[in-house]
C-alpha cells in the first residue's frame, strides 16, 4: 500500500507556481524576453491564417451552410475566444514556456503534464509536416503557372495509406515540403527577433494579398448568389439550414486552431502579464473578421454551389474575368505566404515544448541548452525540424492532417478544464488576466472541443491512443525517473 501511495504522490505532485515564475527570469541565462504586443498579434494571425481562409471557406459553403458560413464563421469564433480567454489567463498568471503542458503541471500534477505535453508535441509535429505538405502543392502549381515541371519522383510523399494498407507511391520524396521544413528551421536558429521580423513580413504579404481580394472583389458581387443567405434544409442534418450552419462551423473550427501556439512563446514576451492577453484574443478577432469578409465576397462573386473546390479564391478571380486576372499569381503567393508562416509558429511552438519539458527533466538535457548567442533552445530546433522533416517528406496529407484537430482540442479542453481547478484549489493567487464568468465560460468551451472531438472517426481515435501508448512508455521508462520535481538532486 505504501509504494502505491508513493507512486500516486509521485504521479500527480504539482509544480509550485512561484518556481515556475523564478525559474522562467531571463537574467538566469533563459529565453529573452523580445517580444511586444505587435510582435505577438503578428505570430497570432501568422499562426492561424493559413490553407483554411484559401480552400475551407469555398468547401464548408457549398457542402454546409452556404452563405451563411459567415454565421458559421462567428459562431466558430466565438467558440474559440472562450478557449482563448482561458489561455490568456494562463499565460498571463504563468508567462513561461510550455503552454498547456506548464499549465497542467500547477494544476493537475506531473503525469497528466506529461500526457498534454506528449499530445502538443503531436500537435506542433503533425501540424507543421501537414502544412510543409501542403505549401509542396502551392509551390508545384505556382511553379507550373510558370510552364516549371519538376520531377515526380520528388514532389510527392514516399508512402501512401489506402484501403490496402500502407504503399510505395514511386517518389523518392516530397522535396518540397523537406525544403520549407529546413528553411524555417534555419530562420528559427536565428534568435527569436530575427524569426518575428520574418513573420512580420510574412504577414504583411498574405494579409495583404487577402485585403486586395476583398478590395477588388467588392465591385464584383452579384447578391443574387446572397439568394436564399440560408439554403433550405435538404432533409439531413448538416446539409444546409441551420444545422448546416452548426455543421459549418465545425468544420472551420480548425480554421483558426493555432493561437494556442501563442502562448508558448510567453517566456519571451516584455510585458507578458499584460500583453499576452491582448496578443491572444486581438489575433483571434482580426483573423475572424478577415474570414468573415472573404466569405462574403466568396459567396458574393460565386454561387455556393460552384465553390466544392481546392481553390474556391482562384474560381472567384476566374469568375470575376480578366478585371481580376491579375490578382491570380498573388493569390498562390499569399498562399505560400500564409502557410509558411504557420509551419513558423508551429515550429517555434514545438521547440518550446521540448524545452520545457527537459528543464524539467522528463526528456534529456540537451533539449534544454540554449545557446549562448541566439538564447534560443537550439537542440530542440534542430531537432524539430529533422523529424518534421522526415514526417513532411514521407507521409500524405490526408494522413497528417487527422492528427492535427484532435491534439488541438484536447489541448484547448485541458486548459479550460484548468482555470476551473486552479481558481478553486488556489484562489488567492495573483491573476492580472481573469476568465470572466467562471466556471460557466471554461465548462462551455470544454464542452464545445469535447463535442468535436467525439464527431472525429475512430482511425483519429486509434491513432491518438497509439501516440498515447508510446508517450506512456517513455515517460515510466524515462521521464518519470528523470523527472527534477520527484528527483529534485538529478
Amino acid at each position: 500500500m505504501c509504494k502505491i501511495t508513493l507512486m500516486f504522490d509521485k504521479l500527480f505532485k504539482k509544480k509550485d507556481i512561484a518556481t515556475m515564475v523564478a525559474e522562467s527570469d531571463d537574467s538566469q541565462g533563459g529565453l529573452r524576453r523580445s517580444l511586444k504586443v505587435s510582435h505577438l498579434v503578428a505570430l497570432g494571425v501568422g499562426a492561424i491564417v493559413g490553407a483554411g481562409i484559401f480552400v475551407i471557406t469555398g468547401q464548408a459553403a457549398a457542402n454546409y451552410a452556404g452563405p451563411a458560413l459567415t454565421i458559421s464563421f462567428l459562431i466558430s469564433a466565438a467558440g474559440c475566444i472562450l478557449s482563448a480567454l482561458c489561455y490568456a489567463e494562463f499565460a498571463a498568471m504563468l508567462p513561461v514556456s510550455g503552454s498547456v503542458y506548464s499549465y497542467s503541471y500547477a494544476t493537475m500534477g506531473e503525469f497528466l503534464a506529461w500526457f498534454i505535453g506528449w499530445d502538443l508535441i503531436l500537435e506542433y509535429l503533425f501540424a507543421c509536416s501537414t502544412v510543409a505538405v501542403a505549401w509542396s502543392g502551392y509551390i508545384q502549381s505556382l511553379f507550373q503557372g510558370w510552364n516549371i515541371h519538376l520531377s515526380e519522383k520528388m514532389m510527392m510523399s514516399t508512402l501512401d495509406h489506402t484501403a490496402d494498407g500502407w504503399v510505395f507511391t514511386g517518389s523518392i520524396i516530397n522535396f518540397p515540403a523537406v525544403f520549407i521544413v529546413a528553411l524555417v528551421a534555419t530562420f528559427l536558429l536565428g534568435g527569436i527577433r530575427q524569426s518575428s521580423l520574418i513573420n512580420n513580413v510574412i504577414v504583411v504579404i498574405k494579409v495583404g494579398v487577402i485585403l486586395l481580394f476583398i478590395g477588388f472583389g467588392i465591385s464584383h458581387i452579384d447578391t443574387g448568389n446572397w439568394v436564399p443567405y440560408i439554403p433550405e434544409n435538404t432533409g439531413e442534418y448538416g446539409h444546409f439550414g441551420w444545422s448546416g450552419i452548426l455543421r459549418g462551423a465545425a468544420l472551420v473550427f480548425f480554421a483558426f486552431l493555432g493561437f494556442d501556439a501563442l502562448s508558448t512563446a510567453a517566456q519571451e514576451t516584455h510585458n507578458p502579464q499584460k500583453d499576452m492577453p491582448k496578443g491572444i484574443l486581438i489575433s483571434l478577432i482580426v483573423c475572424a473578421l478577415l474570414y468573415v469578409a472573404v466569405t462574403a465576397v466568396l459567396t458574393g462573386i460565386v454561387n455556393y454551389k460552384d465553390l466544392n473546390v481546392d481553390a474556391p479564391i482562384a474560381v472567384a478571380i476566374d469568375k470575376a474575368g480578366e478585371s481580376l486576372s491579375w490578382l491570380s499569381p498573388f493569390i498562390k503567393l499569399g498562399a505560400i505566404a500564409g502557410l509558411s508562416s504557420v509551419i513558423l509558429v508551429m515550429m517555434l511552438g514545438q521547440t518550446r515544448i521540448y524545452y520545457a519539458i527537459s528543464k524539467d527533466g522528463m526528456l534529456p538535457k540537451l533539449f534544454s541548452k540554449i545557446h549562448s548567442k541566439t538564447r534560443i533552445p537550439h537542440n530542440a530546433t534542430v531537432f524539430a525540424g529533422i523529424v518534421t522533416a522526415i514526417v513532411a517528406g514521407l507521409f500524405p496529407l490526408h494522413v497528417l492532417n487527422e492528427l492535427v484537430s484532435i491534439g488541438t482540442l484536447m489541448a484547448f479542453t485541458i486548459v479550460c478544464i484548468s482555470v476551473v481547478v486552479l481558481r478553486v484549489t488556489q484562489p488567492a493567487l495573483k491573476r492580472p488576466f481573469k476568465v470572466p464568468f467562471v466556471p460557466f465560460i471554461p465548462i462551455l468551451g470544454a464542452i464545445f472541443c469535447l463535442a468535436q472531438m467525439v464527431s472525429l472517426p475512430w482511425n483519429t481515435w486509434f491513432r491518438l491512443i497509439c501516440w498515447t501508448i508510446v508517450g506512456f512508455i517513455i515517460y515510466f521508462t524515462y521521464g518519470m525517473k528523470h523527472s527534477k520535481l520527484n528527483h529534485p538532486k538529478k
